[in-house]
């Protein structure tokens, strides 16, 4: 277990990224998962992701306004497509005119360790990017901070 990963990096192109994919998706939510490499120095965890896999939201079509499901199917093949020292970091979603926060359904569905980014979509515009990982401890998001490289 990852004592505390406190910075995800992420570089501007992965970052439109995941707004552009917000925004077509809107008003549902977009999913996806990110790949990189986890980074310690100085006691301090970063987090760099090196790339995205956007996957379709399998959550019930009138149900993706406000929610997010990724495949077992989607996870395995990210899982196996893992080499050279890259995992599966975590993934990102979009929240339509909600903020940029995890909802309750995010905590009881979330696992520890993995990081999850959130862009909040509001009328159809871009807002604010966050990222958090769920203490395993207190079950409750940390929100970690985010840095576009």
């Amino acid at each position: 277990m990852i004592d505390s990963i406190s910075i995800l990096e992420i570089p501007e192109s992965l970052a439109r990224q995941i707004r552009d994919e917000g925004l077509a998706a809107y008003p549902n939510e977009c999913c996806g998962i990110m790949f990189g490499r986890d980074l310690k120095t100085d006691g301090v965890t970063r987090r760099t992701v090196e790339s995205l896999e956007p996957v379709r939201n399998e959550f019930e079509s009138g149900e993706q306004y406000h929610r997010f499901s990724i495949s077992p199917a989607d996870l395995m093949k990210a899982e196996k497509a893992c080499s050279g020292g890259l995992m599966v970091l975590g993934f990102y979603h979009s929240h339509p005119d909600h903020p940029a926060r995890p909802s309750e359904y995010d905590r009881e569905h979330g696992w520890p360790f993995y990081s999850y980014v959130i862009v909040a979509i509001a009328k159809g515009e871009s807002k604010l990017m966050t990222s958090w990982v769920l203490e395993e401890q207190t079950e409750q998001f940390k929100e970690q901070t985010v840095s576009v490289m």
